[in-house]
């Protein structure tokens, strides 16, 4: 059994310096690429975690909750060190490595937006976005802006909607490695945008019209039976 570092005298993992965490990151990739690991880094260049739209607005709702506050310092330290060495985005769920004292296993489940909101959040910002690469950049205006980040009726979630576990012995309710995850979740949204409306289950498409593609698919195919019906 591999022992964990803990310090004598108040029972916690002994303090590993960001560069030292970087290194054993980097050890850690190299170990599990040899072993044929496809592993998904998040690398943060600069001081700003994210740059873009999506996800600076991920890590502002982060922020904007109390139940968070107090964590969160250490996850963006962790996550600007390269010790978020792997984060696979899925429908309502995240999943990745973080290396602090070990490498640990980070889960997060996020619920899936109720469909009534995600209705209204359609109808509002119908007709407002021009295109699918403007709503991936983020080119949006003021108004639909507003409207996806409402903290009561947007697109994010609030803590009651998350749920998150660690592999490792601190017993906080969010720890530094899961508070990197967090972080992390916004850099890659840098990335890849859709993975946000991956996460929350939902069909970013259906924001350019307002309208549930397969609720056109009826509409265009009742109207063809009804033209059809006329010829006879």
């Amino acid at each position: 059994m591999r022992r964990r570092h803990y310090d004598d005298l108040d029972h916690y993992p002994k303090y590993v310096s960001a560069a030292s965490r970087q290194q054993m990151a980097e050890k850690e990739i190299a170990k599990r690429t040899r072993k044929g690991a496809q592993l998904n880094p998040v690398q943060v260049a600069g001081v700003k975690i994210a740059q873009t739209f999506w996800g600076e607005a991920w890590c502002a709702n982060l922020e904007s909750y109390r139940d968070y506050e107090n964590r969160l310092p250490r996850g963006r330290t962790y996550v600007r060190s390269g010790s978020v060495i792997d984060l696979q985005i899925y429908p309502g769920e995240v999943q990745a490595l973080v290396v602090g004292t070990e490498c640990y296993e980070v889960e997060v489940t996020i619920r899936r937006l109720a469909a009534a909101r995600w209705k209204a959040l359609r109808e509002k910002c119908a007709g407002e976005i021009g295109s699918l690469a403007e709503l991936l950049q983020g080119k949006l205006s003021d108004h639909v802006k507003r409207v996806i980040t409402d903290r009561a009726t947007g697109l994010f979630p609030a803590p009651a909607q998350i749920k998150f576990t660690c592999s490792c012995p601190e017993s906080a309710d969010m720890c530094k490695h899961v508070a990197a995850v967090m972080y992390g979740i916004g850099a890659r949204l840098d990335e890849a945008p859709e993975l946000f409306f991956t996460l929350r289950q939902t069909n970013h498409r259906e924001l350019i019209t307002g309208i549930d593609p397969a609720q056109n698919d009826r509409k265009k195919s009742a109207r063809k039976t009804v033209a059809d019906s006329e010829l006879h």
